[in-house]
């Protein structure tokens, strides 16, 4: 079987760095200001995506800024010509009939390049606060399901009546439906069984969160596993890059990284007290010692150009198409990796 073509993506920098909070290299900026510019330059640059979380507070600290992903993704889907804008959602935030008609708008906006990513939310404080309660693991799949089934056909421009436990929609169709394709695509994240179960169902792609590639294949081997109605699913990967002209020089920078993610220790530790302990992420996330988010440095894109080209490789042969990368500082980096990384790759 064949690899499957090549995909780069960014994450969005909607609560600041993602490896460290107090980098002088990188100073805290989670402004639309700053995300315009930096996708915009990563459009140019020749990355294929991008992938905008949903939080509406700041669940590293909260006295921080926090970008909201849904109308900064209308904003550039208007902006961008060819990148894919991947906006998060956390279901209990909105209505399914609501957040369709929001998703087939900035379709219609971006011309066919918009995606949802759907995440059943780990970070307690951000539901219970705004008293919507934040139910147990797996009911929140449960939920999400019925939610996705709302949201789905509707955003196919069916006409839909759902009666279920949580919703009850009648006769409801959505117009315009897409004229660009069947409907926006749909990213699902989260490694729990009911997750796998979701996206085996109902998804497009699979976002994995960063770790070995042995962890990855066995992944990827469960799912593709799982009967499924439809197109293949695809897999996507969330990865922190350091890449440097040699791997001594990628071992220095990630040191300096760890040195300065250790003055977050108190940040980080009430963001630990918020998280899920049920959720199968921060279990993951604990195994390994990374920098940056949902994996981070676990996946091992750290080394000489050479090194990380080669095992984006070996991930890719494992069936990732879609590398959602994370650097820092982000610009920098991120101009680096598309002038020593890309062209090794799709050279």
């Amino acid at each position: 079987m064949s690899s499957p073509t090549m995909r780069f993506g960014i994450w969005a920098l909607v609560h600041g760095s993602r490896a460290a909070l107090q980098d002088p290299e990188e100073p805290y900026d989670a402004s639309w200001e700053r995300n315009k510019r930096l996708i915009l330059e990563a459009e140019r640059l020749g990355f294929d995506s991008t992938l905008i979380a949903q939080h509406t507070v700041n669940p590293h600290h909260a006295p921080q800024d926090q970008l909201e992903a849904w109308t900064a993704a209308a904003a550039l889907a208007a902006l961008t010509s060819r990148i894919e804008i991947i906006a998060a959602i956390k279901p209990y935030l909105y209505h399914p009939v609501v957040l369709a008609k929001l998703a087939l708008g900035i379709e219609h906006i971006s011309r066919g390049r918009f995606a949802i990513n759907l995440v059943n939310a780990w970070n307690r404080p951000e539901l219970e606060k705004a008293g919507i309660g934040f139910p147990e693991h797996d009911a929140r799949y449960e939920y999400g399901r019925e939610w996705l089934s709302v949201v789905e056909p509707l955003m196919r421009g069916e006409t839909l009546t759902h009666k279920g436990e949580r919703f009850d929609v009648t006769d409801y169709t959505l117009r315009p439906a897409d004229p660009f394709r069947a409907r926006p695509r749909i990213y699902v994240g989260g490694e729990s069984q009911p997750a796998r179960a979701l996206v085996a169902d109902m998804g497009d792609v699979w976002f994995i969160n960063g770790q070995p590639l042995d962890d990855v294949q066995a992944l990827i081997a469960d799912v593709s596993a799982r009967p499924r109605v439809g197109p293949p699913l695809c897999f996507g990967l969330s990865a922190f890059v350091i890449a440097r002209k040699t791997e001594a020089e990628a071992l220095a920078a990630l040191d300096r990284l760890f040195a300065l993610a250790a003055k977050d220790a108190d940040i980080r530790a009430v963001q630990r007290a918020n998280t899920d302990p049920n959720s199968v992420m921060a279990q993951t996330m604990a195994k390994t010692p990374r920098v940056g988010s949902n994996g981070g440095t676990a996946a091992g894109l750290v080394g000489s150009y050479e090194q990380v080209a080669d095992r984006m490789r070996a991930f890719n042969a494992a069936g990732i198409e879609t590398f959602m990368l994370q650097f820092q500082p982000f610009e920098a980096e991120m101009a680096r990796f598309a002038a020593e990384i890309m062209p090794r790759l799709r050279g």
